[in-house]
């Protein structure tokens, strides 16, 4: 009779191959899959679409899908599926000294960790299919209504008019010798636009909420986005070039402050002091100190070459102010800014303490001008510095005021306002004020009579397409 151990043990190591074969299968077929759409694209969102989008194409790569990753740019593809480590993507993030992101901190760890194991994954794409298209130059916004107007300016020399839209701001000029410019970027909200002191770039802030905030630095003339750099995980607001346009600075709903470099886009400063969403800034006469108002009732003085927090500007004392502040400008020539809010009241106030802080106190505060119904929502002074104009809200109704520094009693209300406003612009000549707000029309007044004398809205609006019903 043959030997039978052999065979037995043949039988028991290949059961036991069968075993362990079915055990890894199991605890592969149990590992939690990366989702591209909710943890792979908020990191390519955050650090790397600012230099890789439909906008730029920085070394003829898009990150925004997954399909451009596998087309990859000028060094192929970025991805190789089920080969993280061969991923030229992988290899740009990873290292002693990163090549990317960019001009910012390297990518955590944990953040390579899930992008080497989608792509080890098969880089699978579960974008729902309810996601439209990606917005883009090439797929511009459509409008059925007009859009919420949130900030808009003149430009210096007054022939333009730039306003806030959806993912984009449309230059209007205002001869009508042209068709709106449309600088069409990454963000979908856009909070805050200015434009440099020599109308030669324009700087706009927003972001897509609870995903990143981003800053753009446009060239006007060319239409061209010269930079887009991403900071937090929330929108950014109240933007403002310094006297010579050489920087500018930003506060955001993560609470802080920022100086960036208009030639580099990089940043020269951040300061954490306030408790809440920062939402206006401005730089002091002499260009050293940036001065910010948050939500959180204050308004603070920082440094511009470190950060430095160094005082508050309004009263401590609980109760001093009635709600948050949303927006400050400095005098043109003096060290003294205007600040507007939610109690409705703007106030002038000194911007550096002339002597020692006393509990209760308010020294900076020069005069309070006359409230309006509602709170307000956006200021902006007139180039003289005679004059300010500011925007007001009550959540259903709307109105905006002009101002005489010197002399509170003496105003001038813009008539025929119904809607919320929410941004207002002096031209510069001071003859006129633009008005945008709610209901997305643009409304021009005379500054000196209140009276409107013409509008448009704010983008062109296509009509929307019909529905039909049809019996079940």
């Amino acid at each position: 009779m043959p030997d039978s151990k052999p065979t037995l043990r043949r039988l028991v190591g290949l059961l036991t191959f069968c075993a362990m074969a079915s055990t890894a299968v199991a605890q592969e077929a149990s590992e939690p899959r990366v989702s591209y759409y909710r943890s792979i694209r908020p990191i390519l969102q955050r650090t790397c679409s600012g230099c890789h989008f439909g906008g730029k194409k920085e070394g003829g790569l898009i990150v925004t899908s997954v399909a451009s990753l596998l087309q990859g740019g000028d060094a192929g593809a970025s991805i190789i599926v089920g080969k993280p480590d061969e991923s030229v993507l992988i290899q740009n993030v990873t290292g002693e000294d990163p090549e990317m992101p960019l001009n910012a901190d390297p990518l955590k760890p944990e953040q390579v960790e899930l992008l080497k194991k989608w792509i080890s994954q098969g880089a699978v794409d579960d974008t729902p299919a309810s996601v439209g298209n990606i917005v883009s130059a090439e797929n511009p916004p459509v409008y059925t209504t007009p859009p919420v107007v949130t900030s808009l300016d003149y430009s210096p020399d007054g022939r333009l008019l730039a306003v806030t839209g959806y993912h984009e701001v449309q230059i209007h000029t205002l001869d009508g010798s042209a068709p709106p410019k449309r600088l069409i970027g990454r963000a979908q909200r856009i909070e805050s636009l200015a434009f440099s002191p020599n109308g030669q770039i324009l700087a706009v802030a927003g972001g897509t909420p609870s995903l990143f905030g981003e800053l753009q630095l446009w060239n006007v003339a060319e239409g061209r986005l010269l930079h887009s750099v991403t900071f937090g995980n929330d929108s950014l607001f109240g933007v403002s070039f310094n006297d010579d346009g050489t920087m500018v600075a930003f506060g955001g709903a993560d609470n802080r402050v920022r100086v960036v470099k208009v030639e580099s886009g990089e940043q020269q400063m951040r300061m954490d002091a306030h408790a809440d969403w920062v939402q206006g800034t401005t730089f002091s006469l002499k260009n050293d100190h940036v001065i910010s108002v948050s939500r959180d009732r204050s308004m603070k003085l920082s440094i511009v070459a470190n950060g430095q927090f160094v005082d508050n500007i309004t009263s401590i004392t609980p109760g001093a102010l009635k709600g948050g502040l949303v927006d400050v400008q400095r005098m043109p020539a003096a060290e003294e800014v205007l600040a507007v809010g939610a109690d409705g009241e703007p106030r002038l106030y000194k911007i550096f303490r002339e002597r020692a802080r006393q509990i209760g106190d308010d020294f900076n505060l020069i005069r309070a001008y006359g409230r309006i119904e509602g709170r307000l929502t956006d200021l902006d002074i007139s180039k003289s510095g005679s004059r300010f104009v500011v925007g007001s809200s009550t959540a259903v109704m709307g109105a905006a005021r002009v101002y005489l520094v010197a002399d509170p009693a003496k105003v001038v209300d813009l008539q025929g306002l119904t809607s919320p406003v929410f941004a207002v612009s002096f031209r510069p000549d001071e003859a006129q004020v633009a008005v945008g707000g709610f209901d997305g029309m643009i409304r021009l007044f005379n500054s000196e009579t209140g009276q409107l004398e013409s509008s448009f809205p704010a983008a062109t609006v296509t009509a929307a397409p019909a529905v039909t019903a049809t019996n079940p």
